[in-house]
């Protein structure tokens, strides 16, 4: 195993740096390391869905809209032009002069297939919110469409820019989503030139990439992703030049790489939200979270101001909401607030009957440093936790069937700038909703539907109010990540977590 502190000081491994990096210029390569999320699942996003995954789409496929990350304005990509016919029908005009990188030419077919396709209860699509607001898509002529959604849906050009890439129907239809995941077809700014699941893949640019996306022509010819789990194996793949680019840092690791000759290194705030989730709908049936005192009181034993402070450099934001508040809808000012205070937290305990503290189970879908701050928060107060953490798989069985009355995980809403990408999930009345709280759920549905921006900000609201009141949930903080990069990359970082990399030159 590489030591970190003497890859930094090693003056051979500087130099070797330096030396990689003018041959990658000279190939024009860019290499990429990642593996923080663990390995991509599929390259089919609906089917896959992993962080890594959506990174992929967005250099292989493109939406019928784009969503400007600077001033949030939606720009026609593949659609050139959209009105809502009436409130359940938006049409869309296509572009013409589109070919996917099969040389299939682009038009109606193919959305009306990906989104029909996708939208089918038994699609297989593993967050179904994504497609389910979608009745049906009707093809109008060669190059129009007429999406119907079930009911209103007032984030219909939020979501179309987002997690939604437009597939070659002839091409899907002929290899199913395996083929797809095997041998990648996009419109994009980059073309798959190889596959190997969990360990490499080449990517080259499509030269034909000037029909007008919002989205930039590569400026970078070649790149090369790998997957690289370990983080150390990543700081060592980028001190000697193997890699160009990583975003799986820790704060440690970036406040020392940022003083390595060559390289730069910064931490960034992204949309996603770090939580625990508490079983308030009884599947569990653990009589303490069932009592809305507990709940209250294991929020005000948790020093998100500390974990941040000190776990997280600083760059990261405390939450008091159910959602990002960078996102639409997510009212801080409606969100009733749990300061860090461990007496409060022990006086509410004694009120619901453990004075003498109790024992909590918690399962966390990967691991995670921050728990052990948590636990030692919620240790100081009485609260004894038992933390399992376990793959997705497990964690998902251990929530859905009643075995976790509290569960750490984070969301990124698929990086959607909109709160229904968050609270809508999660206390809707599905599988996923542990408060099944009525008005919550009906608070969410009016909020998910009206089309006036002001109505649905006053609902969401309501809801914010409501489950941060019963303390359904623990809002922690904001996710960071941590990027280092070689220093003549032209790299930025985006809230959202996709790095563009067709934006990116070599200085």
């Amino acid at each position: 195993m590489f030591r970190i502190s003497s890859l930094i000081a090693g003056a051979s491994l500087l130099a070797l740096t330096a030396t990689s990096a003018f041959a990658d210029k000279n190939d024009d390569t860019l290499r990429i390391g990642w593996g923080g999320d663990g390995v991509m699942i599929n390259a089919d996003n609906y089917l896959g869905g992993t962080r890594t995954g959506i990174w992929f789409t967005k250099m292989v496929w493109d939406t019928l809209i784009e969503r400007d990350n600077a001033t949030g304005e939606y720009k026609g990509s593949l659609a050139t032009a959209w009105q809502w016919v009436d409130d359940k029908t938006l049409e869309l005009k296509l572009r013409e002069g589109v070919s996917f990188h099969n040389g299939a030419e682009f038009g109606a077919d193919d959305v009306v297939f990906t989104y029909n396709t996708m939208s089918a209860e038994n699609s297989g699509a593993r967050f179904r919110a994504i497609v389910d607001w979608i009745d049906h898509v009707e093809k109008v002529d060669a190059m129009t469409v007429r999406i119907h959604t079930k009911e209103p849906f007032p984030q219909a050009l939020e979501f179309l820019s987002g997690p939604m890439p437009i597939y070659p129907h002839k091409y899907y239809a002929q290899v199913g989503s395996v083929g797809m995941s095997n041998k990648p077809v996009g419109t994009g700014p980059y073309k798959v030139v190889e596959m190997k699941p969990g360990e490499q893949y080449t990517l080259v640019r499509n030269d034909d990439y000037d029909w007008g996306s919002p989205k930039s022509k590569a400026k970078i010819t070649n790149v090369i992703i790998r997957e690289i789990p370990d983080a150390q194996t990543q700081v060592a793949e980028l001190m000697s030049g193997g890699i160009d680019v990583t975003a799986d840092m820790s704060p440690d690791l970036v406040t020392r790489l940022a003083g390595v000759p060559g390289l730069e290194a910064k931490m960034s705030e992204t949309l996603r939200i770090f939580i625990i989730g508490l079983d308030a709908a009884k599947r569990a049936n653990n009589p303490a979270v069932n009592d809305v005192r507990v709940r209250q009181a294991l929020n005000y034993a948790i020093d998100r101001d500390g974990i941040v402070k000190n776990l997280m450099a600083g760059a990261a934001r405390t939450l008091s909401t159910p959602c990002h508040p960078l996102q639409f809808g997510c009212s801080e000012e409606a969100a009733v607030k749990y300061p860090y205070d461990p007496e409060k937290a022990k006086a509410l305990l004694a009120e619901a009957g453990f004075a003498d503290g109790l024992d909590l189970t918690m399962y966390a879908e990967a691991p995670a440093k921050e728990a052990e701050a948590i636990m030692g928060n919620l240790a100081a107060v009485g609260v004894r936790v038992s933390l399992n953490r376990v793959p997705y798989e497990a964690y998902r069985d251990a929530q859905i069937s009643g075995k976790a009355p509290a569960f750490l995980f984070n969301w990124g809403s698929y990086s959607l700038a909109d709160a229904s990408a968050s609270i809508s999930f999660f206390f809707k009345g599905g599988e996923d909703d542990f408060a099944q709280d009525k008005d919550v759920i009906e608070w969410l549905k009016t909020g998910d539907s009206v089309t006036d921006p002001a109505k649905r900000k006053e609902v969401y609201a309501s809801a914010i109010g409501r489950i941060t009141k019963e303390a359904y949930w623990i809002p922690l903080f904001s996710g960071v990540r941590g990027y280092a990069w070689d220093a003549d990359l032209d790299f930025t970082p985006y809230a959202d977590e996709i790095p563009r990399f067709y934006e990116y030159s070599w200085k």
